[in-house]
């Protein structure tokens, strides 16, 4: 019984984390780089604080029944009469908000009831709102989830909205001047739509400013890819304050490069090497694959470009009859190799992989 026991703790202790979680989870470590435990809830107080205040409006919204500043006809004299303070006791400390109040005082909100300070059992909820913020159903049945009773659909609708406006804030806002990297990958996700789960490429895009500081641009999603879609994906870009941006290191995208170089003329667009890796060795059994990347690392590892050029007549020499599908791959895209080495290793370390996103 004892060894049951022990082993039922285990399996409760070895309990993994979703991927939704795992994903916010680096989200917030690649915005805010904390370097400690007080910096890592910094980050935690920087997203709970507005969230619970977003929360709490549209609770009061659904209250006086008119959000804030909209001019309406009044269903009676009861109008909001600014905030009061208040200290929420969470896991990560003190949380200081802001907590809306009405003249008539008849505002009982719900999701931080009056007289009640530790929210600390509802963070992890309210973390799995954001980690599942795709859908706009998922959002809403995590909040009742969080009341712990039923609330109106249209209470619901307003924290929603609330939310996804932080969102919408955020896919807005502005960027910075120059980017020296920018960094483009892709993955492929079933997204809920009227017609059904549809499989969307959704593509990620990560700057590296002058200081080193890592920046998500944005997430686009799309069915299809082309240059004109990647025009109107830099062009977005650019109206929200991009000048310039030296390299972008991509897969192979089909469009980007064009579509970048139409908005941004006089950017490096390089091939990920991973990838290229990755595509390749599809055409090579195990039994020669460690001997294959051996070889073909020699490549792309070069110390300089005659070098590289050197040891890709070799790679070629050695695995073109056995395997010319996976040298084809290295044919075609072999500029790419060769344009690394127009820049120092450094420079050639960075941008040679996507794998930054």
């Amino acid at each position: 019984m004892t060894t049951h026991v022990l082993t039922e703790r285990n399996t409760v202790a070895r309990e993994k984390r979703t991927p939704q979680q795992k994903e916010l989870a680096k989200r917030i470590l690649e915005a805010y780089e904390p370097t400690d435990v007080g910096e890592v809830q910094d980050a935690l107080k920087d997203i709970f604080g507005p969230l619970f205040e977003s929360m709490l409006q549209a609770e009061l919204d659904g209250h006086l029944g008119y959000e804030s500043n909209e001019r309406c006809e009044k269903k009676d004299d009861n109008r909001r009469n600014g905030y009061s303070k208040k200290t929420l006791k969470t896991k990560g400390g003190d949380l200081p908000i802001d907590v809306p109040r009405d003249r008539d005082a008849t505002f009982e909100p719900a999701v931080i009831p009056k007289g009640t300070k530790d929210v600390s059992e509802i963070e992890s909820k309210v973390l799995a709102m954001y980690a599942r913020g795709m859908s706009q159903r998922d959002i809403a049945a995590t909040i009742e989830d969080i009341y712990g009773f039923e609330i109106s659909s249209d209470t619901i609708s307003k924290i929603t909205d609330r939310v996804l406006e932080e969102v919408k804030k955020w896919q807005e806002r502005p960027l910075k001047a120059f980017y020296p990297f920018l960094f483009i990958d892709c993955m492929f996700v079933n997204i809920r739509q009227a017609q059904g789960a549809t499989n969307c490429a959704v593509y990620t895009i990560l700057g590296y400013d002058l200081d080193g500081k890592k920046d998500i641009l944005g997430l686009w999603i799309s069915e299809a890819e082309g240059k004109h879609y990647w025009m109107q994906v830099f062009d977005e870009i650019k109206a929200r304050g991009v000048e310039d941006v030296l390299f972008i290191s991509m897969d192979g995208v089909s469009g980007l490069e064009e579509g970048a170089r139409s908005i941004f003329p006089d950017t490096v667009v390089q091939r990920c090497i991973v990838h290229l890796v990755r595509n390749s060795v599809k055409y090579v059994p195990s039994k020669d694959m460690k001997e294959f990347c051996a070889t073909l690392k020699k490549v792309y590892g070069a110390a300089s470009l005659k070098a590289c050029q050197a040891q890709f007549e070799t790679f070629k020499q050695k695995w073109g009859e056995r395997y010319p599908g996976a040298v084809a791959v290295w044919e075609r895209n072999f500029s790419h190799v060769e344009q690394l080495f127009d820049y120092g290793s450094d420079v050639r370390k960075v941008m040679y992989t996507t794998n930054a996103v």
